[in-house]
């Protein structure tokens, strides 16, 4: 883009989550994977890992995604229940940075996912040891085939390996990019006093670029 649209503390919703919607609908068909986010977690001693993840819920409080339980990721979030998600838009020039708290979905929420996924898909959760090391290709796609055959002519359950987790933000930051790096920054945070870190109003600050 030539121009870019600036970005004021007026600007912004007062809630953070109808930003993001906002922002979200406004990039429909500007993205080749418009629910493409990058999921930072961390161990206990702080060594930080990071990889793509598909955001496949939003609410008015959470966001989540599924995956397996055993993977690094799942073994960070079990030590350290917190971490930080990163949307990008080149686009339309911007990202959000989203911080905060996770727990796992409950069975009946991850059932009704893994429910309807595509058939591949449900089987594959069962084949991949997410993490684990890997002899070969092959290895994998026999795994498959075993499955295809276990499972033929019977809806495939959800591993008890695999389901959903929900972050539920501590603090937000919407960035837009503009000219000579003079990018614009609002970022929230749970009004001070609020019973809980993770309930009440938010407060909305610009920060320098």
């Amino acid at each position: 883009m030539s121009e870019w649209t600036p970005l004021g503390v007026e600007d912004c919703a007062e809630d953070p989550f109808a930003q993001f919607a906002t922002w979200f609908d406004e990039a429909e068909g500007h993205m080749a994977e418009r629910q493409a986010i990058c999921l930072a977690t961390s161990t206990t001693d702080g060594h930080p890992s990071a990889r793509m993840v598909l955001l496949r819920y939003i609410d008015d409080r959470s966001f989540g995604w599924y995956t397996n339980y055993g993977s690094r990721k799942g073994a960070d979030l079990e030590v350290n229940p917190f971490a930080a998600l990163l949307w990008y838009n080149e686009a339309h020039g911007r990202q959000v940075r989203v911080e905060g708290v996770v727990e796992r979905m409950g069975e009946p929420e991850s059932d009704a996912y893994f429910n309807s996924r595509a058939r591949g898909h449900q089987i594959g959760a069962h084949a991949s040891r997410q993490s684990e090391p890997l002899d070969s290709r092959k290895e994998l796609e026999d795994r498959v085939s075993e499955l295809e055959v276990q499972f033929a002519g019977e809806l495939v359950p959800r591993p008890a390996c695999w389901g959903g987790y929900r972050l539920t933000p501590t603090s937000f930051e919407f960035w837009q990019h503009r000219e000579d790096r003079l990018h614009d920054r609002v970022r929230y945070l749970r009004v001070d006093g609020s019973s809980s870190p993770t309930s009440g109003p938010w407060s909305r600050r610009r920060l320098s670029p």
